[in-house]
């Protein structure tokens, strides 16, 4: 039996399961096109499944299914449904060793329950790593987040840019811990600093929010650098190919910040999440939450933050084959770049963002609607000046072999693709991984060329299997 599959009988039957009955019909969905959904989701997220409509029916005689295979149905028809649907709506037993999986997705109103779900979550996250690791993406859960945050805008229409507090040397210290774990994040990806992210944020800085006697101003800066060093864990997490635990963080990480009160911040959170549901198949909702962003940020003084939220807005116009919108979008990135004054006149949030950061995204946005000479201009410029980056290296290396593959341009192809694999040596990074696939199934048409076979065989330890 595959990974998660029902079992009825002893296993949990327990009568017609009338909810889920219910859910199907309201959403229009066929057996066999939830068995498929839940299969297709599924292997987004690194899970393997054979489930057909013989699956579906036993769920709906009562049997329980496996594992997390409950979240990804609900992940499914919360989509379908346009609404959030947990797995207990549905019918299903809930996961009790797994409450905090839920109620990480969820924006809540009292910020006391949100430090304490997130304490939990990183816990969870640090001593029993096999019960999250796949958790799915639910992208029906993004609308809560949204919805939250717009009413939070629209009640604090003052809210701005925060000002540094005068000797908070507690302060001082949690941004001394975020420059040194976005400088290894930067370096090596992901995949090597999360955990020390985690404990961090868990052990240190969430005691410190949940002591008395803060005066308010250093108070919302530490709400602020706790929202930040969320971020950045649902960041890593989602560069370790973990992407159900990196929306939580990163929703966790949005409520944090409405307490602290920084729109700039706020902004590229939520430019996070436009990246997680852009690549993860869900381009629509990626525009969404990027103009959420947009008009978080827009009177935040920050340009280079807007110029990153209108990048992520072209990335998923691109995905969705919008060529007019992702020219709009790129447009509009360019015209904030213009206006920033230089890193120092911005938020330390964003002082990162530049010239080629814009470059390496258009690059991406240009390959997905075909546009191979001017991904290779975008992403050549990208390549040869983040020559310190090397997971943007990585990415720009694969988008550019891609771009001369467009041509018919075979020997650059892969030439450059073994310079991308090159690159990845050291650097734990899915997401540069996931780029470098992205070239290698482009290679089908090819596959019996000497050169492309020998690529083959040799990105087989980093890759995988060519499916």
């Amino acid at each position: 039996m595959t990974n998660g599959q029902a079992r009825s009988g002893r296993d949990g039957s327990r009568g017609a399961n009338s909810a889920l009955a219910a859910a199907l019909k309201e959403a229009g969905c066929s057996y066999a096109s939830l068995a498929h959904r839940v299969n297709e989701l599924g292997r987004r997220q690194g899970l393997e499944s054979n489930y057909d409509k013989a699956s579906v029916t036993r769920w709906l005689h009562g049997g329980q299914p496996r594992g997390t295979t409950p979240e990804l149905i609900a992940a499914v028809l919360s989509q379908r449904l346009s609404r959030p649907v947990a797995p207990a709506d549905l019918g299903f037993v809930a996961d009790r060793q797994r409450p905090v999986a839920a109620r990480a997705l969820v924006y809540s109103d009292d910020v006391s329950e949100t430090l304490h779900t997130l304490a939990e979550l990183g816990s969870t996250d640090i001593s029993r790593r096999s019960m999250l690791g796949s958790v799915p993406f639910v992208a029906g859960a993004l609308m809560n987040p949204q919805r939250e945050w717009l009413l939070w805008l629209v009640e604090n229409q003052e809210a701005g840019r925060l000002e540094p507090v005068s000797g908070a040397g507690r302060v001082e210290q949690v941004h001394a811990a975020i420059t040194m774990f976005d400088e290894m994040d930067n370096r090596f990806g992901g995949g090597q600093v999360r955990a020390s992210i985690v404990l961090y944020l868990s052990t240190e800085v969430i005691p410190m929010l949940q002591q008395r006697g803060t005066g308010q101003q250093e108070r919302r800066q530490l709400f602020t650098a706790a929202a930040k060093l969320a971020a950045t864990a649902g960041w890593s997490s989602y560069d370790n190919a973990e992407y159900g635990l990196a929306q939580r963080y990163m929703t966790q990480a949005l409520r944090l910040c409405a307490e602290g009160g920084d729109r700039v911040l706020g902004g590229q959170i939520l430019a996070g999440l436009s990246h997680l549901a852009t690549n993860l198949g869900q381009p629509q909702a990626g525009v969404e939450l990027a103009r959420v962003g947009i008009a978080t940020a827009r009177h935040s003084g920050s340009p280079l933050g807007l110029m990153r939220l209108h990048a992520m807005a072209a990335r998923g116009h691109a995905a969705l084959n919008d060529a007019a919108g992702t020219t709009a979008a790129l447009r509009a990135a360019d015209a904030e770049l213009a206006k920033s004054q230089g890193a120092d006149q911005e938020s330390p949030w964003v002082r990162y963002l530049d010239h080629h950061y814009l470059q390496a995204e258009a690059a991406l946005c240009f390959r997905d609607l075909g546009n191979a000479a001017a991904a290779e201009r975008a992403a050549g410029e990208s390549v040869r000046n983040n020559a310190d980056r090397r997971r943007r290296q990585a990415i720009s290396r694969s988008v550019l072999a891609t771009a001369y593959l467009q041509q018919d341009r075979l020997d650059e192809a892969m030439g450059t693709a073994e310079e991308a694999l090159d690159t990845l040596s050291g650097v734990h990074s899915e997401r540069s991984v996931q780029a470098l696939r992205d070239f290698r199934r482009r290679l089908v048409p090819c596959r019996d060329e000497p050169v492309v076979r020998r690529f083959e065989q040799r990105s087989r330890p980093v890759l995988g299997m060519a499916v």
